[in-house]
């Protein structure tokens, strides 16, 4: 791996890690279902009027942009808004690799092999830990942040799949025009859960 490889590598971690601390400030301040909106807005404004639409079945966009826009994010914001701390909804989140292998062996028939099971074996051990800190009140989370993660986590697999059937495409386009589907859902989630409770201020 070159330099600038590793370099690209470690500047993706720390957005990852980051991004997960700014959701938590926007928490504070902005109800979970309206800063949904308000993310994918601004992913999608002004981005769509110079991003062409990607050549992608209307079916396939309103799919992945159902699963991992609306549903990863919806959940995953919900679950940090009940006391899931940031760091370990990082952690969490990327149990999404179970749903997505799993996902992918029943639908696509993709095989799975004894080096995977073992990684995913040693992996899930340490979800277990997380998962019993969360039962027990001792791992600084509550118990349905931590069941709210893990649906985050099955929405982003589900996504993943429907990338794969997608197949190859202009993903920056993908994820401009994806981002239009859970606007309007979150909207009307935010105006039906959070409209009486909200600050003016949010």
């Amino acid at each position: 791996m070159h330099p600038r490889d590793r370099l690209l590598a470690l500047a993706i971690v720390c957005v990852w890690g980051i991004n997960f601390v700014v959701i938590k400030v926007g928490l504070a301040g902005v109800p979970p279902m309206l800063l949904g909106a308000l993310r994918f807005c601004l992913v999608a404004f002004p981005a769509i009027f110079f991003v062409p639409r990607p050549r992608v079945p209307l079916r396939m966009l309103l799919a992945y942009g159902a699963t991992i826009s609306l549903g990863q994010f919806a959940f995953l914001f919900y679950a940090m808004a009940v006391g899931m701390p940031a760091g370990l909804a990082s952690l969490v989140l990327q149990s999404q690799v179970f749903f997505t292998v799993g996902i992918a062996a029943l639908w696509l028939g993709e095989p799975v092999r004894w080096h995977n099971l073992a990684g995913m074996l040693v992996a899930a051990g340490g979800l277990v830990l997380i998962g019993s800190g969360a039962a027990t009140g001792t791992g600084g989370m509550s118990a349905a942040g931590f069941l709210l993660t893990l649906c985050a986590a099955a929405s982003w697999a589900s996504g993943n799949i429907v990338s794969k059937k997608i197949g190859p495409v202009d993903l920056l386009g993908l994820v401009v025009w994806a981002a239009l589907i859970p606007i309007v859902p979150f909207a009307l989630l935010s105006l039906w859960f959070e409209a009486r409770r909200a600050s003016p201020r949010a």
